[in-house]
């Protein structure tokens, strides 16, 4: 990455990242390409993130950024975290929310059958956390006018994904809240959207049952290919600067052109040698599948 051309966009601005974890974390990238844009950076995250994670690299490649600590599905900490952050650096430019979790995912729960005390954590820490991170930002005066607030989304929200479960919920809330807030938000200049990324090498994607066949599939069904973390990245940048002034109340889709694919020539292949392969058939459990017959 340090060898990539950076252009200064974020120069003079400020801004908050919600979420890095890990190296493999989307919200890792961005605040790496924020602050090497120009930003003045922020870092936050759960009190058992700082401690599994690596965040206090982080904050040491982004210039020694302040790490906050803030649990952001309860009321108490996200209003601390923006107080914090004004007295840290200041009011902020740009907001990026990178948080998602599912314990019902993680225990490989059937959509069916989820346990609804999991279930209302996911819509909260996945969902809801974006709704108060904007309200205690403005209530807390610590966001701009002009700012950019940015979340990152799933083609689940609108889309059936078996082993997505409950998160797909999750993804859709996220995105009706930004649709929600845009024309409120715009009075001061601030644009609110999502960006629906290919599925992601992260500690969170990874742990999703059959994630390694959804990635593969994204690939083969996405003419450009799957979008890395770091190209993610890239793209978040030119929404948090001024060159996106008038994008607002968007989901946009980041995923080698996946969303708007019917089929590729790859996957029809595949598709006609597999069901035309009875013994294929039956090991990937497709042996009830036959193509039609002509005519």
């Amino acid at each position: 990455m340090s060898d990539k051309t950076h252009y200064g966009l974020l120069k003079g601005k400020k801004g908050i990242v919600f979420g890095p974890l890990d190296e493999s974390s989307i919200g890792w990238q961005i605040a790496l390409h924020a602050h090497r844009e120009g930003a003045e950076i922020a870092i936050s995250n759960v009190a058992t993130a700082l401690r599994f994670g690596n965040i206090d690299e982080l904050a040491s490649l982004c210039g020694n950024a302040p790490v906050l600590v803030c649990d952001a599905s309860k009321n108490e900490d996200v209003d601390a975290c923006f107080r914090e952050l004004k007295e840290k650096i200041g009011a902020v430019d740009f907001i990026v929310h990178s948080i998602g979790m599912s314990q019902n995912i993680r225990k490989q729960l059937p959509y069916e059958d989820l346990n609804y005390e999991w279930f209302m954590r996911t819509l909260d820490v996945s969902g809801l956390s974006l709704h108060r991170l904007v309200a205690y930002a403005l209530k807390n005066d610590a966001i701009n006018d002009g700012a950019s607030i940015l979340a990152l989304s799933y083609i689940a929200s609108q889309r059936n994904y078996w082993t997505y479960s409950d998160m797909g919920d999750a993804k859709s809330l996220l995105e009706s809240i930004v649709r929600s807030f845009g024309p409120r938000l715009a009075k001061r200049g601030i644009r609110i959207n999502t960006i629906s990324q290919s599925p992601t090498y992260t500690k969170a994607g990874s742990g999703i049952p059959g994630f390694e066949k959804m990635y593969e599939y994204s690939d083969l069904m996405s003419p450009l290919g799957n979008a890395s973390a770091e190209e993610c990245a890239e793209y978040t940048m030119t929404l948090l600067s001024d060159l996106s002034r008038k994008v607002t109340m968007q989901n946009l889709f980041h995923d080698g052109g996946y969303s708007s694919m019917g089929a590729t020539i790859p996957m029809i292949k595949l598709a006609h040698e597999v069901l035309n392969d009875s013994e294929l058939a039956s090991k990937v459990g497709l042996e009830d599948f036959k193509p039609s017959a002509e005519g």
